[in-house]
């Protein structure tokens, strides 16, 4: 029975297909994926260039490094674009990262200025064999936008106002309002701008913001952008006082004096005070803190002459200039 035994385990294993070779793989032959996100943009006289390296090959391998990366940027050849003759003049830059993942390079682009510059890259395996080219960006290089200078924040009581210097010589010139509050990790676009100045009307009193502005111009439908300006941060107060109520009345009656006026419009109004005055004397307040627009003074005498005015005051205290008065005689 000893020696049957393993004579059974085989021909089982026979049966169930276990150890039975496959068919043989062909080796790998480790040519990495093409990179299809190629992307550039100019900023001043540089241009940022980003793409992403592949992790695996064509056949589904993994990739660990690359033995090369060829980033070549040159002018766009006559006629129909024709990949030979554009890579015989188009220049070889490095690039220092050769494991997959996100690249990002800077070239200058004072070489291409007034003319049209094709970009592609592509990729070698660790056997050597190179990745097909990249998608083509095509990007129109134009003289470098100057940067905005001088940037200044002021608190306004319509927001944050933002002013700068440029020099305006250049037609079809707009520039971006960039933003980050203290507690944003990154920056939002909040506006755009003909002219060198802009509010920005959403910036909450009482947090820090900070800013920075750049200019762009279109080509087509590519962007070349400026330097970004320097930034500036502001924590803006509101030390700003609502506008004078409008509209006061008066209708005076035996024992009373009725007021009434048009309601603020402010969005942070909290009410408003009611100041009297009589013939000689100063405006002196008389009423407490009214959340509607309208009064009934009884402290008054018959006969006498006395003059009304109103004040509208915000959450933070700030108190209006009094509003138009209006005279009245008691009955």
């Amino acid at each position: 029975m000893s020696r049957l035994f393993p004579v059974l385990v085989c021909v089982m294993l026979v049966a169930a297909g276990c150890g039975a070779p496959g068919d043989p793989l062909p080796p790998s032959l480790n040519i990495p994926e093409r990179i299809t996100d190629l992307a550039a943009r100019q900023q001043g006289d540089r241009l940022l260039v980003s793409f992403t390296l592949p992790a695996l090959t064509t056949d589904g391998v993994a990739l660990r490094r690359f033995r090369a990366v060829e980033l070549r940027a040159g002018p766009a050849p006559g006629g129909n674009f024709d990949i030979e003759r554009w890579l015989a003049q188009a220049a070889a830059f490095p690039v220092p990262n050769l494991q997959p993942g996100p690249v990002a390079l800077e070239l200058p682009a004072s070489d291409w200025v007034g003319r049209e510059l094709i970009l592609a890259v592509r990729t070698a395996g660790p056997k050597g064999r190179f990745s097909d080219w990249s998608n083509l960006v095509a990007l129109p290089i134009q003289p470098p936008l100057e940067r905005p200078t001088e940037l200044q924040a002021m608190a306004t009581a319509e927001g944050v106002k933002l002013s700068w210097r440029t020099s305006g010589g250049r037609a079809g010139v707009r520039f971006r309002i960039l933003r980050r509050g203290a507690q944003q990790q990154r920056e939002e676009l909040i506006g755009e701008s003909e002219r060198p100045e802009f509010t920005d009307s959403t910036a909450g009193f009482g947090a820090t913001w900070e800013y920075w502005v750049q200019a762009y111009a279109k080509a087509g439908e590519i962007e070349a952008l400026s330097e970004p300006s320097e930034r500036v941060s502001i924590t803006p107060e509101d030390r700003f006082p609502p506008a004078p109520p409008q509209g006061l009345r008066a209708a005076a009656s035996l024992g009373s004096v009725e007021l009434a006026w048009d309601p603020s419009s402010e969005p942070d109004l909290r009410g408003y005070y009611v100041w009297r005055s009589t013939p000689g004397t100063q405006m002196t307040r008389i009423s407490p803190l009214l959340e509607l627009p309208g009064f009934s003074d009884r402290k008054i005498e018959s006969g006498k002459k006395y003059l009304y005015a109103v004040s509208a005051v915000d959450t933070r205290g700030n108190e209006s200039a009094l509003s138009t008065p209006v005279e009245v005689i008691a009955p």
